[in-house]
């Protein structure tokens, strides 16, 4: 089984995909923490982003694997350093160089070919996985995306200076980056369930996507 899930930053599509995994015993693929191993790698070797050549060359020798919910990259557990702002403000450089997506992508592609698997991105459907079983497209106003943001990185203590307007304007800014990018821009197929989450909580848009597979929420 192939499940394809994409749409915007902070639509909900890593948590909802992770809950459906679990749901349906199967392997939930962080695509996302890939590019951000990458990333991690190329701070690491204090490589300049703009010679994509050269950090195309170290995602060439980078092994990525993953365990449960920990991310290793050459026997490395960089699961929470992935996660660094450092890597986050970089990571949008990384995905759009050719050669990295076309590696990543290879991977991503094989292991679907061995395994019922469900990933979450911008181009699952339309390039890594376009004869998945099942896609969906997870959206939400900018509005209330901002507001998800707002509020988790209040939580999290790393809200700063940052305002909800100024985290408003930047999503609406990656969302336009994504959707014009000139390899694996953000679409909706035209075979996706689109599924807007705006005032939805998770549990919700979890059984939504369930029904349309054609499971019951346990």
């Amino acid at each position: 089984m192939q499940i394809a899930i994409d749409g915007p930053a902070g639509a909900g599509k890593s948590t909802i995909a992770k809950m459906v995994a679990a749901q349906l015993n199967i392997v939930y693929l962080d695509t996302g923490a890939m590019y951000r191993a990458i990333t991690y790698a190329a701070l690491s070797h204090r490589l300049d982003f703009d010679d994509t050549a050269a950090v195309a060359a170290l995602a060439e020798t980078a092994v990525i694997r993953f365990e449960g919910r920990q991310v290793f990259l050459n026997d490395e557990d960089v699961t929470a350093a992935i996660r660094d702002p450092e890597v986050s403000r970089f990571t949008s450089k990384v995905a759009v160089i050719p050669e990295v997506r076309a590696l990543l992508v290879a991977q991503q592609q094989k292991i679907a070919g061995d395994t019922d698997v469900i990933m979450d991105g911008r181009d699952i459907g339309s390039v890594v996985l376009p004869e998945a079983d099942y896609k969906f497209y997870l959206d939400a106003t900018v509005e209330e995306r901002a507001r998800r943001r707002f509020d988790e990185l209040k939580e999290k203590g790393q809200l700063g200076d940052k305002t909800l307007a100024a985290i408003e304007a930047d999503i609406a800014q990656r969302d336009y980056n994504d959707a014009h990018r000139d390899v694996g821009p953000l679409v909706c197929c035209d075979d996706a369930v689109r599924v807007d989450t705006t005032g939805l909580d998770i549990p919700d848009v979890c059984a939504a996507i369930l029904k349309a597979i054609g499971e019951d929420c346990r």
